[in-house]
């Protein structure tokens, strides 16, 4: 255990936030007040982070398969971010918050593509925290929206000799270094299509913990668990 105060914090964390229908359905309560419990813990996990010298949190806010879902349920995600949005923008700027999204909006809702490229133009200039959020998104679909263009490009060339790097920069947030730890919530232990080329050496930390229930200390504890692994990209460290 390395001495208290000199852990290594995670510059990048991303988390999958799940477990909001589980948390209600445990309360009695209907899907929705979940995912508003959920939105408020979001809201909190941001403000924890700021301290704590985290620079980077990535969000799996909506996902390409969450179209599935009964379109009720569809429409109150939609509006709950938003309403989110909405509320909070300026705040970000106050806080120097930048808000980013890892995604395609081509599809989603115009009134709410609109909003989110709001908040991205506004709060561009900010360089305290990033806040990102992964709406209307897949790892797998990003890698091929990635191919695709590529290949729109005429770069044909460079498809021959293409590095990691290289093909990284097509990507959706190039600009965003790879997660050093991802949290999952809710006792799930998968990625469920989420950052597949960004985590590929990203510590995972799963918690039993529901996501409306995540707290300042189930951060700790994740922060903690992360600082005591070594970190060898497929090398052998300083352990051998």
């Amino acid at each position: 255990m390395k001495p208290a105060g000199r852990q290594p914090v995670p510059r990048h964390i991303a988390v999958i936030m799940d477990g909001n229908g589980r948390w209600a359905r445990k309360r009695g309560f209907s899907r929705t007040r979940g995912h508003l419990a959920g939105m408020e813990t979001l809201e909190k996990t941001v403000k924890w982070c700021i301290p704590r010298g985290i620079k980077y949190l990535t969000v799996y806010a909506f996902s390409t398969e969450n179209w599935a879902r009964p379109r009720t349920e569809v429409r109150y995600l939609m509006g709950l971010i938003f309403k989110y949005l909405d509320s909070k923008v300026d705040g970000f700027l106050k806080a120097g918050v930048r808000m980013t999204v890892h995604g395609s909006l081509e599809t989603v809702d115009r009134a709410v593509r609109k909003k989110l490229e709001e908040a991205v133009k506004k709060t561009a200039k900010n360089d305290k925290f990033t806040l990102n959020f992964a709406f209307n998104y897949g790892g797998r679909d990003e890698i091929v929206r990635a191919i695709r263009k590529l290949a729109r490009s005429g770069r044909y060339s460079l498809m021959k000799r293409i590095t990691e790097n290289e093909f990284g920069g097509w990507l959706d947030r190039p600009e965003i270094p790879d997660p050093d730890l991802v949290i999952r919530t809710s006792g799930e232990l998968r990625l469920s299509n989420f950052l597949l080329w960004q985590s590929t050496y990203s510590e995972l930390y799963f918690t039993r913990v529901l996501w409306p229930d995540f707290s300042e200390k189930e951060l700790d504890k994740a922060i903690a668990e992360y600082s005591r692994r070594g970190r060898r990209y497929g090398g052998l460290g300083a352990g051998g």
